[in-house]
C-alpha cells in the first residue's frame, strides 16, 4: 500500500487549515505591481491625432486611416492589441506625452477580433483650394496654443482657431486650382500654400 509522504500531508493539512498558496484568480483580480507595462490606451482629451504613435510602432499594431464620411472627413486610429507588444515606444513618441499611455489592463482575452481593437477619431481639416488632407483639427489648435503668438504667421492655424471662435465663416472648397492673392488667407495644405506665396511673390 502506498503511503503519502510525511511532508506532503503535512502541507495538504496547512492549505485545509489556512487556505491555498495561490491567489484566488479568478474570483478576485490578480494584483498587478505599479511599473508593469501592459495595454496601451488612447486618451481623448490629449490625443490630437497626429499619428506619431503609428509611425514609430515596431510591431504595426496602430494603423492611421483618412476617411471621408457624408459631411466631414475624419482620421481614424486604430490600436490592434492582437499585435501590440507592450513596448510603449507610442507613449515615448507621443506629441503631447498624454495621448496615448500604457496602462496595467493585461487581462486581453477576446472572443471576437472587433473586441481587440480600439478607436479614436478625430475631425480632418482639409485644403479650401485643393480639397487634400491638411491635418487633424485637434493638432492645429494644439500648434496654436503651443507656438503662441507665433502662429499668426500661419494662417491655416490662426484660421482654424477662429473658426472655434465662430468669429470666421467656414471656407468651402474652391471648384478650381486657379490661386490669387486672397487665398493668403485661406486654409490650405503646404503645396498650395507654396503656390500662393510664389504668386504673390512673382505674379
Amino acid at each position: 500500500m502506498y503511503l503519502p509522504k510525511v511532508r506532503e500531508l503535512k502541507e495538504a493539512i496547512t492549505a485545509l487549515i489556512r487556505g491555498p498558496y495561490t491567489h484566488p484568480f479568478p474570483k478576485e483580480p490578480t494584483p498587478v505591481p505599479d511599473n508593469l507595462r501592459a495595454a496601451p490606451r488612447y486618451y481623448e482629451d490629449f490625443c490630437i491625432g497626429c499619428g506619431a504613435c503609428a509611425e514609430v510602432c515596431p510591431a504595426g499594431a496602430i494603423t492611421v486611416e483618412d476617411i471621408k464620411t457624408e459631411n466631414k472627413f475624419i482620421r481614424r486610429l486604430t490600436c490592434d492589441y492582437g499585435n501590440c507588444i507592450f513596448c510603449g515606444e507610442c507613449q515615448l513618441n507621443c506629441t503631447t506625452d498624454k495621448g496615448i499611455q500604457l496602462t496595467p489592463e493585461y487581462e486581453l482575452s477576446y472572443f471576437e477580433h472587433s473586441e481587440a481593437l480600439e478607436i479614436i477619431e478625430h475631425e480632418l481639416v482639409i485644403c479650401e483650394i485643393c480639397g487634400e488632407v491638411v491635418a487633424p483639427k485637434s493638432q492645429l489648435l494644439h500648434l496654436y496654443e503651443k507656438l503662441g503668438t507665433v502662429a499668426f504667421s500661419n494662417p491655416t492655424i490662426y484660421l482654424t482657431r477662429m473658426h472655434e471662435f465662430n468669429i470666421l465663416p467656414e471656407g468651402s472648397r474652391r471648384d478650381d486650382r486657379k490661386i490669387d492673392r486672397w487665398d493668403m488667407v485661406r486654409i490650405t495644405c503646404p503645396s498650395c500654400r507654396r503656390d500662393v506665396l510664389l504668386k504673390e511673390e512673382w505674379g
